[in-house]
């Protein structure tokens, strides 16, 4: 079966009687029969997850190509579970430049207090990545593309230098929900998903997930969120189940909107670039045409503005693009992406021109969209634009 007939057929559930979708079991106490089975359930507790979170388990597996899955409470908590899984004091984590903020953030901060160390390296530089991995890097976190400036690192040369150096890859596989991207097939040992993004799909719930095909690794992400308490609620579950049933169809539009607006936009007079892998312009094209075998509804661009001003003119003559952080939901949105680049000195600070816009292409219709971009850009200029 294909993977979208799969996510509709993957049930996990067992019985006599069987309904589409699980039950929501809002449940703290597991009744149990005896003092024999009290002490070896699993699960003896709800935190532990029921029947809903089980078969969202399952379905993340079908969506990565992988035989374990645990789920956390949001995508930050699924990146540092992963990454806090495989260092421990004295070691060394080193992590793309391109990655999700909190995630740095989390690196740089937290681990630290946590005597690990952290340094950062360029997403395209595998002569770089070389010369910082030694004996004691324990793991690289990727974010594939960057979910801000989209750089795509070379996954499958990444993760063969790790092993020869016994370090383990962690990627975030957010942008490709599992769909267009199969980071274990490529030599990652784990991948995580925040599910609030596409999974979920409906910017109503939070979750994330981390995969992982090494049975050592997935017991070691059991006792880790075990020892730190971390579950994801049964409402939350169903919702990001929900979303795998029509994930892809979902992302297919997603897909065929954003890139109308980025070929629209690429062609635009106050656009100084568009920064979208799909597009034949973009640097890493050819990589992402290997390792990718499709795009969703989120890219950049680089508006041609003169001023700061001029910027939030431009996003005040906006109708349906609304601004939100969150991105993956059927609504579009739109952020200045330049207030929270905290880049080392790279390509980001040197040679780029213009405002730093992040788009996510929603389910309405692109010639909507188009309409709508088209008058914040009359708005901020002035004057009608043909």
């Amino acid at each position: 079966m294909k993977k979208p007939t799969k996510l509709i057929h993957n049930h996990a559930g067992t019985g006599s009687r069987r309904t589409v979708n699980p039950p929501i079991e809002r449940a703290s106490t597991v009744i149990l029969p005896d003092r024999k089975t009290l002490y070896s359930a699993s699960p003896g507790y709800g935190r532990m997850g029921l029947a809903v979170q089980r078969e969202l388990e399952s379905a993340m597996c079908t969506l990565e190509g992988a035989q374990f899955s645990r789920l956390t409470p949001n995508g930050l908590s699924a990146c540092a579970i992963a990454i806090s899984s495989l260092v421990k004091a004295g070691d060394t984590v080193l992590i793309s430049d391109s990655i999700y903020g909190p995630t740095r953030r989390f690196c740089e901060r937290r681990l630290k207090r946590m005597g690990v160390k952290c340094a950062r390296f360029a997403p395209r530089d595998l002569d770089g990545i070389r010369q910082q991995l030694n004996a004691g890097v324990a793991a690289i976190f990727l974010e594939c593309p960057g979910s801000l400036t989209f750089e795509i690192s070379d996954i499958t040369a990444i993760t063969k230098h790790a092993r020869e150096c016994g370090a383990r890859v962690v990627m975030d596989n957010t942008w490709a929900a599992g769909v267009f991207c199969q980071p274990l097939a490529l030599g990652a040992d784990l991948v995580v998903q925040a599910l609030t993004k596409y999974v979920v799909g409906h910017a109503d719930a939070f979750g994330g997930a981390i995969m992982t095909n090494d049975r050592a690794l997935a017991t070691e992400l059991e006792e880790i969120t075990e020892d730190w308490g971390v579950s994801l609620s049964p409402d939350d579950a169903y919702a990001a189940l929900r979303g795998t049933r029509t994930l892809v169809t979902r992302l297919r539009e997603h897909e065929t909107t954003a890139l109308i607006l980025a070929e629209w936009l690429e062609a635009h007079p106050k656009v100084a670039e568009v920064i979208h892998p799909a597009l034949p312009s973009h640097p890493d094209h050819e990589i992402w045409k290997r390792d990718f075998s499709g795009s969703n509804g989120l890219f950049s661009f680089l508006l041609d503005a003169e001023s700061i001003a001029e910027l939030d003119t431009f996003i005040s003559g906006l109708k349906l693009f609304q601004l939100g952080f969150s991105w993956g939901g059927f609504e579009s949105l739109l952020i200045p992406c330049d207030d929270q680049l905290k880049r080392m000195k790279s390509d980001w600070t040197t040679s780029k021109k213009g405002y730093l816009i992040r788009v996510h292409a929603g389910l309405e219709d692109a010639s909507d969209l188009v309409a709508d971009l088209q008058g914040a850009f009359e708005t901020m200029t002035g004057e009608k634009i043909t």
